[in-house]
């Protein structure tokens, strides 16, 4: 009877004694964002090309080219790696050439220097507010921002400011918001890499110019940028 009162006690004292352990709850299991979004902030820096050039027009020095904007990503599927984005930005190109715009009393002139005349400094600049639409693919994850992805798509751009500056030997004059620059262009790009890098094209459809006229000849340049594209959250 004892060795029964024993066993009832400690059984007892077991129980009671476990119940004021306190239970350690297990951390709850991280739910993936279904809705995450990416690159919704971009730059690129760019070497500008000109094409379709009239005969003696050259470029010379670094022709450089700056965009930066903003894109919404908008995905199609469950997955979110496919996706459309549209945004607004801005575009600055500079072109460094030999085609020369001057002011006279009859209106701009145009005309191309030769190899042997001297000049510091010919350059275009132009300055664009840029509305891109773009297709995306991309293999990301909510939980790694390091993916492949190809990004391509089409550009229009507005000119609202452009300037011309030449300097030469004891000569230098400016020309600002040309006429005969066009003033919307439409242009298809393309960008492709993995995590930070990412090589990026992009083809001017329509020419700078829409009314400049070289030696009785329209002056149809056509341009090609090639860089890098960086993508930000």
């Amino acid at each position: 009877m004892k060795n029964l009162l024993l066993c009832w006690w400690l059984c007892a004292t077991g129980l009671i004694y476990a119940q004021d352990i306190p239970t350690q709850e297990l951390p709850p299991t991280p739910v993936p964002d279904s809705l995450y979004r990416e690159d919704q902030f971009y730059m690129s820096f760019t070497y500008n090309l000109l094409g379709s050039l009239p005969d003696g027009h050259r470029q010379n020095k670094f022709s450089a080219g700056l965009t930066a904007g903003f894109l919404r990503d908008m995905p199609i599927n469950k997955e979110r790696t496919i996706s459309i984005a549209a945004g607004l930005g801005y575009g600055m190109q500079n072109y460094n050439h030999n085609l020369v715009v001057e002011e006279t009393p009859l209106g701009l002139q145009y005309r191309l220097l030769g190899r042997d005349i001297f000049y510091e400094k010919n350059k275009l600049s132009l300055h664009y507010a840029e509305l891109p639409i773009e297709f995306r693919w991309r293999n990301s994850t909510a939980e790694s921002h390091k993916f492949w992805r190809v990004y391509t798509g089409v550009k229009l751009s507005y000119l609202f400011y452009s300037r011309s500056k030449f300097v030469g030997d004891e000569v230098k004059f400016i020309v600002q918001d040309n006429p005969d620059l066009a003033r919307w262009r439409v242009g298809v790009y393309m960008a492709a890499g993995y995590n930070t890098w990412n090589f990026y094209a992009y083809y001017g459809l329509n020419p700078i110019f829409s009314d400049a006229v070289l030696d009785g000849e329209p002056v149809d340049l056509r341009t090609i940028s090639l860089g890098l594209m960086f993508y930000i959250l």
